[in-house]
C-alpha cells in the first residue's frame, strides 16, 4: 500500500521499501507500524502526561539528570501494555508475512523509520534503533515498543530540548521486515560519492550481515564499476577480522572471522555485476543518484533500504588532491574529499572529545553520533575502521570535511601532537604540512547526458542556516523559503527577552547572522527570507517563553504576520536586518511575510518598514505567502496593494482549507495536498498573477511531489521551491513537463 511519498506515516524506510515493493525489485516481505499508531499508542496509554512530569524542569545540560530522565521515560513506554486492538494489528500483519515466507514463525528485523516530522538535523539522524532477529509475537511486540522509546535517548531529548522542540510532535513508525540471514552483505552508491563520478558506481561488502558495515565496525572490500561498460575499476580487498552473524538462538553476534575468509574477496565478478544491474534500475526507478543497503542469501539477491545521496554538489570541492607530494605514512578509503594539514588528536574515550580544537585532525577507532561537535572543530578526520557509509564518512561529507577510513591503525601508528596531511580523496595521510594545490576549474557534475535546464526555476527550502552549503550544492537557482523560526530556536532565547535583555541591536544580529550564512552561500542567487511565523507552543519552551499564551490550536492562533504587527519591534529587528545586509553589498534578499489574511496587513508592513528606512519593492523585492483561502480569494486585491511575488505554502492552506489539523493523528490521513479544493485555489492565484505580472512560486510540501508539480507548470507558476533533497528530481519532472507542453503546443500549431 506504501509509497515514496508516505514518509509523513511510514518514514523514510518504510515509504522507499514500500516503493520498492511495487516496482516489483528483490525486496523481504515487511509491514509498516505507522506514526500514526505511535501516537494512538502514545495517546491510549495515557503516557504523555507521565513522560511531560518526568522532563519537565530537567537541565539536560547535567549528564546524570539528562540520563536518569531518558531511562525513566523509556522504561515507562517499553513496560506499559499496548492497547489490544493494536497489539492485534500488528500480530496479525506479522502472521501474514509469516506465510508468506511458509514459515509458522520467521525471524524479523523491527527498523525505526523516521518520519518527515522528525528533527531535520544530520547529527541528529539514525539515533533510533533497530532489533534484528526478532521471532515469535511476543518479541515483535517488544522491538515495536522499544522503537517507540528510542525516540526519547538521551541525545534525543537534549537536541528538542536544547532546539525548543515539542516532544511530541516528534512521530516514529517501525518497518518489520523479514531477516535475510546474508551470507554476503553491505552498501552500494548509484554514483561514486566521494570523486561525484555519474557514470561510477560504488559497492562495499562483507561477510555476514550488514550491520558491520552500516555502523563501520567492519572494513569492506570496495568495488567501482562504469555504469556503461559494466567494466570494474578497481577492487580494494579489506581484512576482515570480525563479521556478524545469527547465531542458532536467533541473536545477532559479532565473531571473529574465519583465516580462510579474512582477506578473501567477498564478491565475484558475476555477483558485482549481478549487483550493478540491480543497482541501475533502481537508481532509474527514483530517477536520481541512490544510497542501497543490500544482502546477499545463498545466491539470491535482496535489496534491504534505498534513500537517495544528498551529500552530491554540482562541482568538486576546490580543495584538489591533484598532484601532492610528500611522505606517505597512512593509507585508507578516501571517504570525503579534500585536502587538509593539523594537529594530530587521539581520541580513545568520547570524554576526550573537548581536546579537539579548530582545526585539530581527529582520529579515531571509529566516530560517534556523540562526537559530531568535535568534528565540526576538525579541519580533517581518520578513523582505524570503517567504509564508505560508516558515521564518519556520511557526516564528514554533509560536513564538507575531508575524511580517511579503514586505515586499520591510524590511532597506532600516528602519534599525538604531529602534524599531518590528510587527502581526503585518496585516502591518504602524509607526513607534515603539505601546500595545497593550486585550484583548477571545477568540473561539472552531469547526470544522465547533458544538464538540466528549465525555464520554471528550482529552488530550494532551507530550514536552518547551518545547512545552506549544502542546499547551495544541489545547483538549486536561489531559496525560495528561508525560514526565520530556527534562527531563534537555535539560541534557546525567547526573541522578546533578547531584546528587552540586550537591545535592539543583539537581535537584530541574530536574525541578521543567520540570514547571511544563506545569502553567502547562494550569492548571487536569491534568497527569499520569511518573516517570523512563531506559534506559541514552539516559542514557549524557549527562556522567557513562560509568559507565552495557552491556546488549543496554535496553528489557527497567535502567529504569523497578525504576531508580527502586535510585536512590531520584533518584526522592525528582522527588517533592519535585512536593510544592514543590503547595506554590506548582499542585493540578493528578498522578504515575504506569513499567513496574510487582508490588504491592511501588507499595508501597516510597508509603513513598519519605511520607519526603519528599507523600501520594499524599491530596495527589495517584497511578496506574501497565500497560505489562507481568504489570501487566495482576495488575490486581486493583493496584487493591486502592491506586491512583487507571491509564494504559496500548502501545507497550511491545505489544512486551512479542508479543516483538518495535519498534526492531529485521528483525521490527517485525510489530509490532502492534491484537494480538488486546494488545486482550484492554487491554480485561481498563479493565473491572476501570470495575468497581473506578478511572480509565484511554491514553497509548501507539494512543491516536492511531482504529481502536483506537472499541474503547477502547466499552471505557468514562476519557481518551485523544493526541499533539498528533492531538487533534482523536481528539476527533471519540471523538464519533462516543459517538454511535453512544447511538444503539444507543436502538434496543435500543425
Amino acid at each position: 500500500d506504501l509509497r515514496n511519498d508516505d514518509v509523513d506515516i511510514a518514514g523514510g524506510k518504510g515509504a522507499s521499501l514500500g516503493e520498492m515493493w511495487n516496482a516489483k525489485l528483490p525486496v523481504p516481505p515487511a509491514f509498516v507500524v505507522t506514526s500514526e499508531a505511535y501516537r494512538y499508542f502514545i495517546k491510549e496509554t495515557k503516557l504523555q502526561d507521565e513522560i511531560e512530569r518526568i522532563l519537565s524542569n530537567i537541565d539536560v545540560n547535567n549528564n546524570e539528570e539528562l540520563n536518569k530522565a531518558s531511562k525513566e521515560v523509556r522504561y515507562a513506554i517499553e513496560n506499559v501494555k499496548i492497547p489490544d486492538d493494536l497489539k492485534l494489528s500488528i500480530i496479525e500483519s506479522y502472521h501474514k508475512m509469516c506465510e508468506l515466507s511458509g514459515d509458522d514463525e520467521t525471524f524479523v528485523a523491527v527498523r525505526s523509520s523516521a518520519t518527515a516530522e522528525d528533527l531535520p538535523d544530520a547529527s541528529f539522524a539514525g539515533q533510533q534503533e533497530t532489533f534484528l532477529n526478532m521471532k515469535g509475537n511476543e518479541q515483535v511486540l517488544q522491538a515495536v515498543q522499544e522503537c517507540f522509546s528510542s525516540l526519547f535517548t538521551p541525545r534525543a531529548i537534549f537536541y528538542r530540548e536544547e532546539k525548543g522542540f515539542d516532544h511530541f510532535e516528534v512521530a516514529l513508525a517501525a518497518v518489520v521486515q523479514k531477516m535475510v540471514n546474508a551470507d554476503q552483505a553491505g552498501v552500494m552508491f548509484t554514483v561514486n560519492p566521494i570523486n561525484q563520478d555519474y557514470n561510477q558506481m560504488v559497492i562495499e561488502g562483507a561477510w555476514g550481515l550488514g550491520e558491520g558495515v552500516v555502523s563501520g565496525t567492519v572494513s569492506p572490500d570496495t568495488y567501482i564499476v562504469a555504469k556503461d561498460t559494466q567494466e570494474i575499476l578497481s577492487v580494494n580487498v579489506a581484512r576482515k577480522d570480525t563479521m556478524f552473524i545469527k547465531d542458532a538462538d536467533g541473536v545477532t553476534k559479532e565473531i571473529k572471522t574465519s583465516e580462510d575468509l579474512i582477506e578473501k574477496q567477498v564478491l565475484s565478478e558475476e555477483m558485482i555485476k549481478k549487483l550493478e544491474n540491480v543497482g541501475q534500475t533502481i537508481e532509474n526507478h527514483y530517477k536520481r543518484p541512490m544510497d542501497i543497503e543490500w544482502s546477499i542469501e545463498n545466491g539470491e539477491i535482496y535489496m534491504l533500504q534505498a534513500r537517495p545521496i544528498t551529500t552530491l554538489t554540482d562541482k568538486k570541492d576546490s580543495k584538489s588532491s591533484n598532484e601532492i607530494e610528500g611522505k606517505i605514512i597512512l593509507k585508507g578509503i578516501g571517504a570525503s574529499p579534500g585536502v587538509e594539514s593539523g594537529k594530530v588528536k587521539i581520541i580513545s574515550e568520547i570524554e576526550e572529545i573537548g581536546r579537539i580544537l579548530d582545526g585539530d585532525i581527529l582520529v579515531t577507532k571509529m566516530t560517534t553520533p556523540d562526537m559530531v561537535p568535535a568534528m565540526k572543530k576538525a579541519a580533517a578526520i581518520i578513523t582505524d575502521d570503517g567504509g564508505l557509509t560508516c558515521h564518519a564518512a556520511i557526516i564528514s561529507r554533509e560536513l564538507g570535511t575531508p575524511c580517511v577510513v579503514g586505515t586499520k591503525g591510524a590511532t597506532k601508528n600516528l602519534k599525538d601532537e604531529e602534524c599531518v596531511t590528510v587527502d581526503g580523496e585518496k585516502g591518504i595521510v602524509y607526513e607534515g604540512k603539505i601546500g595545497k594545490p593550486e585550484e583548477k576549474a571545477p568540473a561539472q557534475v552531469v547526470y544522465a547526458g547533458a544538464p538540466v535546464i528549465t525555464a520554471t526555476e528550482i529552488k530550494a527550502n532551507v530550514s536552518m542556516p547551518e545547512v545552506a552549503e549544502r542546499a547551495a550544492a544541489t545547483g538549486a537557482d536561489g531559496v525560495g523559503l528561508l525560514r526565520a523560526e530556527h534562527m531563534i530556536l537555535g539560541t534557546g532565547v525567547h526573541p522578546g527577552k533578547i531584546l528587552n535583555e540586550q537591545g535592539e541591536g543583539a537581535l537584530t544580529e541574530v536574525f541578521a547572522e543567520g540570514i547571511r550564512k544563506v545569502a553567502d552561500a547562494f550569492y548571487p542567487r536569491p534568497v527569499t527570507y520569511r518573516t517570523l511565523d512563531a506559534p506559541t507552543d514552539e516559542f514557549v519552551g524557549l527562556k522567557g517563553g513562560e509568559d507565552e499564551p495557552h491556546e488549543h490550536n496554535p496553528m489557527m492562533g497567535w502567529r504569523g504576520i497578525r504576531r508580527g504587527l502586535d510585536q512590531s519591534e520584533i518584526l522592525k529587528c528582522e527588517l533592519k536586518a535585512i536593510k544592514k545586509l543590503r547595506e554590506d553589498g548582499y542585493r540578493n534578499i528578498n522578504v515575504m511575510i506569513p499567513l496574510v489574511t487582508n490588504v491592511d496587513e501588507i499595508r501597516k508592513v510597508k509603513e513598519i518598514a519605511n520607519e526603519v528606512g528599507l523600501k520594499l519593492r524599491q530596495d527589495v523585492e517584497f511578496g506574501v505567502m497565500v497560505e489562507t483561502p481568504a489570501a487566495a480569494l482576495i488575490i486581486d486585491d493583493i496584487i493591486e496593494e502592491g506586491i512583487d511575488f507571491i509564494s504559496l505554502g500548502t501545507n497550511d492552506l491545505t489544512q486551512y482549507t479542508i479543516a483538518i489539523d495535519r498534526n492531529n493523528e485521528n483525521v490527517s490521513k485525510y489530509y490532502l495536498e492534491n484537494h480538488p479544493a486546494v488545486l482550484k485555489l492554487i491554480e485561481l492565484v498563479i493565473t491572476s498573477c501570470k495575468s497581473a505580472g506578478v511572480k509565484t512560486s511554491i514553497c509548501g510540501q507539494a512543491g516536492s511531489r511531482p504529481q502536483i508539480v506537472e499541474k503547477l507548470v502547466e499552471w505557468g507558476i514562476t519557481s518551485i521551491s523544493a526541499n533539498i533533497d528533492a531538487v533534482e528530481t523536481i528539476r527533471n519532472v519540471v523538464a519533462r513537463t516543459e517538454q511535453k507542453i512544447i511538444l503539444e503546443s507543436i502538434r496543435k500549431q500543425k
